[in-house]
């Protein structure tokens, strides 16, 4: 009675949609955009040197290639709901693999950044429509698992990209990371013409990509999972803004001690999403985000204690509470976003390209304010409010913005239901 549509099983279902190779598909054109943004990072000293360049110029062809990113959920997810899934990321996909190819030959930086943006722009078309592909082929209470399965596999794969980059640099020069991106993206791109179904859903007559929008916006349901969703991950993206300088600036810690440390918690954001697939089919998923909030909430609030009382001045108070905000963040973040693009599944990519948008804009803001705090501060505190603020946040909007589920039906909450729906 909150405006979430269920569905029934679908042909999908039945044909074996839901196999390992689909599985498997899924992971590669979610994977793609993120594993190329990785792979390229260890090789931004030598590009800088090969183009005679600054570092900071070269530093374009990553921050650029994030825009591109978020440039492309905000529009590949509207057309896979008016022209399908598989038109949309097969186009998408050969943008990326002609605009890697032009990597490859580029002949001066702006050239190269310019390509990249393109690369993204192509690449993260995967991103986006694989969320709404999910919400096509399974149940309501499905959803949440094979994001956190998807998310799962792939993390493995960009926590081995810069390891990879950095050998193809080393080994053969930088094109070579080129050379391997632009058949990696050839490869999934034949796969999904030959493997993929299409599975958007028949739509039924309505207002088209404005009526999607207008249903979506004035829907508290989709406005409380995205605002859940993307401030959470918003934790992320401010915690890895400031981490740095808090550890090698202030704590006097090298740079290689504090990549150590930051994986710790992206095991941590790992497990939990293995976590989440094994509990998600079997509880509702606004118990799965609560479970996540609570623990999340708890872990930032130690951590504001540590960095209050000054115990967090050493790496592993500091990371060893966030790794549990980690564990915690992958339940509200893989939850709330399975809620989000279940509110309209006609219009799951609209959906996924507005959560994936707000989530790469705002995060790139808190990636710098993040960095602001831990760069004019010397204690972690600042930096330990500010995730703890954002908790709190996304407890908010579990509160204020979404319905219960376990209320006692009534001629309000019909009505309320049919106006979200648009049944007449």
């Amino acid at each position: 009675m909150h405006g979430v549509a269920g569905r029934p099983e679908t042909a999908a279902d039945a044909n074996g949609a839901t196999t390992r190779g689909m599985l498997l598909l899924l992971v590669a054109m979610t994977g793609v955009a993120p594993i190329s943004l990785y792979m390229l990072v260890p090789a931004l000293p030598l590009l800088a040197t090969s183009f005679n360049s600054d570092i900071s110029i070269a530093q374009m062809t990553v921050s650029l290639y994030m825009v591109g990113i978020a440039c492309s959920q905000i529009l590949m997810g509207p057309l896979s709901d008016r022209f399908g899934r598989r038109p949309v990321l097969l186009a998408g996909l050969s943008l990326m693999v002609v605009a890697s190819a032009a990597c490859i030959f580029a002949e001066s930086l702006p050239e190269l950044i310019a390509a990249r943006f393109f690369q993204a722009l192509g690449g993260a078309t995967g991103m986006v429509v694989s969320r709404a592909i999910i919400r096509d082929l399974y149940h309501r209470e499905r959803i949440s698992s094979m994001i956190s399965l998807v998310i799962a596999v792939m993390m493995i794969a960009q926590m081995l990209s810069p390891l990879t980059g950095g050998l193809l640099e080393t080994a053969f020069g930088w094109h070579a990371i080129f050379y391997v991106i632009t058949a990696a993206s050839l490869v999934v791109a034949i796969a999904i013409a030959i493997v993929l179904p299409e599975t958007r859903r028949v739509r039924l007559a309505t207002g088209g990509f404005r009526g999607d929008v207008g249903s979506l916006l004035t829907s508290r349901a989709f406005i409380g999972y995205v605002l859940c969703q993307v401030l959470a991950s918003q934790i992320i993206f401010a915690f890895a803004g400031g981490g740095p300088y808090i550890v090698v600036t202030h704590m006097g810690r090298t740079g290689a001690e504090y990549g150590a440390w930051f994986a710790t918690t992206g095991f941590a954001y790992l497990i939990g999403n293995l976590c989440c697939v094994r509990f998600s089919p079997r509880y509702q998923l606004e118990k799965l985000i609560w479970f996540g909030l609570a623990l999340q909430v708890a872990g930032s609030l130690l951590n504001l204690i540590w960095g209050l009382t000054g115990i967090n001045q050493v790496p592993s108070w500091l990371f060893g509470t966030q790794m549990i905000v980690m564990f915690a963040n992958a339940f509200v973040m893989s939850n709330s976003a399975a809620g989000a693009i279940s509110v309209r599944p006609d219009a799951a990519g609209t959906a996924s390209g507005a959560m994936g948008f707000l989530q790469m804009g705002l995060g790139s803001l808190l990636s710098q304010f993040g960095a602001w705090l831990g760069d004019h501060f010397a204690t972690p505190a600042p930096l330990n409010a500010a995730v703890f603020a954002l908790s709190l946040a996304c407890v908010s909007t579990m509160i204020f913005l979404i319905p219960r589920r376990d209320v006692v039906v009534s001629e309000e909450l019909i009505e309320l239901a049919e106006e979200e729906t648009g049944i007449v």
